[in-house]
């Protein structure tokens, strides 16, 4: 575990911080994680470990949490499931019976329906990096959904390259459960607004260091836009292979893959030349993401992503609900407590703004989107790609 080299604790933080004449001992509560920490979704799931682990070791070195007269420290249990659905069940039954732990965090769809399958039964509460939005439109009430649904995109990332390149698109994303997800929606939306389908082609990423054969085939069928995706790196590889074979057009790229580190590996930001996809942390001028990102190059190396950052907020978010809820063990008082304890995380631990949960378990974030235009990231407006 990083150990950072600074904490900030400003007055605002002190909802999260020890409470003055709190009780004389101090214990620990363990929260749940299972992900990605090998194969090719690594850095993936390292990313959104990272971000527990900052939230964590900043609210440990405030002094913890104090509950119910009790001072707690947090402490992340995370185990590999490899992007696997069936190893994240095993995981998440671990987690429970050997670590006690009342939240368990995923990165992953199929991770999150595994785990739906008993978490409600075993009483622990899924904390699901997905924006898959069945995680929580099928009623599991001990689920929260932290980023914005991936369907909110499809249509303006649609929109923008097909009047930038042309409406024949060529699919070469990812083959895990999210991926599947993103293709069963954005083709049929693809079509509606007058595009053509022209080549599909699904490859493995988590698997695969070569995608030439499988770009291969798609270019074969002369796109204008390639819709790609899953983890960056291996994202990035798809990229950089599909303009090493000449093409030229647009990419549609998965919320998944983020454009600084797709761009690391496909041969810099002019590679993505034509691409849409989610905002670069970086190019948020919030305060939070300021300070966010502030924080982070003082004490870290590479890319700053939404996935550590969004993870850092909902550790904050379950420290807080802990301390409204008065318990460290109850997933369903700590669920409940999630609304009241939003306002009460500070603006410095909530880099993307999130400002509410639906009774379905959504966080409220409005999605971002960036175009690469002449070399550079620029930002552009829901309201003015849907009108």
């Amino acid at each position: 575990m990083k150990v950072l080299k600074s904490f900030r604790r400003l007055a605002a933080a002190s909802a999260v911080a020890l409470a003055i004449g709190g009780a004389a001992h101090a214990d620990e509560v363990n929260i749940g994680f299972t992900g990605p920490l090998s194969g090719g979704a690594a850095l993936y799931g390292e990313n959104t470990l990272e971000g527990l682990r900052m939230a964590a070791e900043e609210i440990n070195a405030a002094g913890g949490i104090t509950v119910d007269g009790e001072e707690y420290t947090i402490n992340i249990q995370a185990l590999d499931d490899k992007y696997s659905p069936s190893q994240a069940a095993v995981n998440g039954k671990r987690l429970v019976q050997q670590y006690n732990a009342p939240v368990i965090f995923t990165p992953h769809s199929g991770g999150t329906f595994a785990l739906q399958a008993f978490n409600e039964r075993d009483g622990f509460l899924v904390m699901s990096y997905t924006s898959v939005p069945a995680v929580t439109s099928k009623g599991n009430k001990l689920t929260v959904k932290i980023p914005p649904n991936f369907t909110d995109y499809i249509e303006p990332f649609s929109r923008i390259t097909m009047d930038r390149f042309g409406n024949k698109l060529g699919v070469a994303n990812a083959t895990h459960d999210y991926a599947k997800y993103w293709t069963k929606e954005f083709v049929p939306v693809w079509r509606e607004l007058g595009g053509e389908v022209a080549a599909m082609n699904p490859m493995d990423y988590n698997k695969s260091a070569d995608f030439y054969t499988g770009v291969s085939k798609v270019l074969s069928e002369d796109p204008d836009v390639m819709f790609v995706g899953g983890a960056s790196e291996p994202t990035g590889l798809v990229v950089r292979q599909a303009r090493e074979l000449g093409f030229k057009g647009g990419f549609i790229l998965m919320d998944q893959a983020k454009m600084d580190e797709v761009a690391k590996v496909s041969g810099g930001i002019k590679s993505l030349e034509g691409s849409v996809g989610v905002v670069p942390l970086d190019k948020y001028e919030n305060e939070g993401a300021k300070l966010f990102l502030k924080k982070w190059q003082e004490d870290h190396n590479g890319v700053a992503t939404s996935e550590t950052a969004y993870n850092y907020f909902a550790m904050y978010l379950i420290a807080q609900a802990m301390q409204e809820a008065g318990t460290v063990d109850d997933a369903k008082a700590i669920r409940a407590a999630i609304a009241s304890a939003m306002d009460k995380v500070s603006v410095e631990h909530n880099p993307y703004d999130v400002d509410g949960i639906d009774e379905a378990g959504n966080l409220g974030a409005d999605p971002q989107i960036a175009e690469v235009v002449d070399g550079e990231v620029v930002l552009r407006k829901l309201s003015e790609i849907t009108e």
